[in-house]
């Protein structure tokens, strides 16, 4: 997750068609369907003749070429060819030359007739690693593929993994017919999507921490380090189940999509909610926080679409200062423009803290809110404490406070702190 990435800047074409296909990858549709659009976002994106998509089979130990449909379908043993050793090593092959490299098979080109030169080959990666398939493209129109087209393609294949192993999880559900299964496994989705480590930021302790209902809802952040900044992401779709659990994950896999094509905050912004209004019903909508760090000039910018408050505390001072959302949550209306951006200068020992309504919502036995001024209390008294256990003393508050009551929300807790030359 703490990985820098030197995007490629696209044009806003290109961008918007990404994104149109990171979308519909969250939507509910066949397998054919969703791996015919990853096919056709390949050849057109990358500019490539042809493309195909291939499926592992674990039980199998082998691939299967499910776009293009033939009858028979090619298959190929687990580390056979390149896009078998593709597989096996997890790794993108680029070949500028396929008939001049011995591992290349020639099977389907003696099949039909085609004649591959340049092949990229990356490999599909879903949770935990675990490989999914690969995505092969082929004849690139201005000569052999490049670094930028293996960064391109490696993006759509993360996307189409993800979605793969979803509609794969969602076909078993179906049959089962069960809803305490639907429940478990939009959760399952929900909690792929999450940071498994923390980034490690030069000059700061940051911690994100999420904890679940009983059912499905639509929390969700992000802390990744993008080149020289950290995008902050903190989101709650609204409701409780299967939608608002896809709603969020879909949101967020637009957002990573974009940033890793290149765009900025102003026009990841105004494309994702402007996708996400065209979707989700005129009812639904999704509030998120979402910003980018500046390592060097140690300032916050961020838009926050009906997602508060927003905490900033001040060591200099010792003080809380509390921000209310910048604009409307994302999707409940198309916008032209996204606005300025708001700014937060973080001093040596400032924090951000962003909590869901989860944290500020919960409710005693007496039904009295958890509410801001306990908040404030707490990184008042713990501010000096590691971001992790702040985390703690905050939820182990929030739930003594509503004990013996159950938890009615998702509770999310994003902190950011600037370090001291104190504490390091």
């Amino acid at each position: 997750m703490n990985q820098a990435i030197d995007a490629p800047r696209l044009s806003q074409a290109a961008l918007a068609h990404i994104l149109d296909v990171t979308q519909k990858l969250a939507l509910p549709y066949d397998l054919k369907h969703l791996l015919a659009e990853v096919v056709q976002a390949g050849e057109t994106v990358l500019a490539a003749d042809k493309a195909s998509l291939w499926i592992y089979d674990p039980a199998r130990d082998e691939l299967t070429m499910k776009v293009p449909a033939f009858k028979p379908a090619p298959r190929l043993a687990a580390g056979e060819g390149l896009v078998g050793e593709c597989l096996v090593t997890r790794e993108t092959i680029n070949v500028a030359d396929a008939y001049a490299d011995p591992r290349f098979t020639r099977t389907v080109d003696k099949a039909t007739g085609y004649k591959t030169k340049s092949v990229l080959n990356v490999p599909l990666l879903g949770w935990e690693k675990q490989p999914v398939g690969v995505l092969q493209l082929a004849n690139k129109s201005t000569g052999p593929f490049d670094e930028s087209d293996e960064l391109l393609a490696s993006t759509l294949a993360a996307q189409c993994a993800v979605a793969v192993q979803r509609m794969q999880l969602t076909e078993a559900l179906l049959l089962k017919e069960r809803l305490d299964e639907e429940v478990s496994l939009a959760r399952e989705i929900q909690m792929s999507t999450l940071p498994t480590e923390m980034p490690e930021v030069a000059g700061y302790d940051v911690f994100g921490h999420f904890v679940p209902t009983g059912h499905a809802g639509g929390d969700l952040f992000d802390l990744v380090v993008l080149g020289e900044e950290l995008f902050i992401l903190m989101g709650d779709a609204t409701g409780h189940g299967f939608g608002p659990a896809l709603s969020a994950t879909q949101m967020q896999a637009m957002l990573r999509v974009a940033f890793r094509c290149g765009a900025n905050l102003e026009e990841a912004y105004l494309h994702v909610n402007n996708q996400v209004a065209e979707d989700l019903p005129d009812d639904r909508f999704i509030t998120a926080f979402m910003g980018f760090l500046d390592l060097s000039r140690n300032e916050i910018r961020y838009h926050s679409g009906g997602q508060g408050p927003i905490l900033h505390f001040r060591a200099t001072d010792e003080s809380c200062h509390w921000f209310r959302p910048t604009t409307f949550p994302v999707g409940i209306l198309e916008l032209q423009e996204t606005g300025q951006a708001e700014v937060l200068k973080m001093a040596p020992g400032d924090l951000l803290v962003l909590l869901s309504d989860g944290v500020y919502e919960y409710e005693s036995n007496q039904g009295v809110q958890f509410g801001e001024d306990r908040v404030a209390q707490l990184v008042k008294y713990h501010h000096r404490l590691p971001m992790a256990e702040l985390s703690r003393q905050i939820l182990r508050a929030t739930l003594e406070h509503g004990e013996g009551v159950s938890q009615e929300d998702d509770i999310t807790l994003v902190l950011v702190k600037r370090l001291s030359e104190e504490n390091g």
